[in-house]
């Protein structure tokens, strides 16, 4: 049911993930992308929380 994408980003020394999770709107019922950048140690917490 979702779609969940990570891509290793690099930047300079420091290290980044961006994390893809496609989410249900609860108004219109469609699916939408909602796209971050973060430490790849946060990415799990992103992609569990609703």
């Amino acid at each position: 049911m979702a779609k969940k994408s990570v891509a290793s980003l690099q930047t300079g020394s420091k290290r980044l993930s961006k994390a893809i999770k496609m989410v249900k709107s609860p108004k219109t019922g469609a699916y939408m992308f909602v796209e971050s950048i973060m430490d790849p140690s946060e990415v799990d917490k992103f992609l569990a929380k609703k």
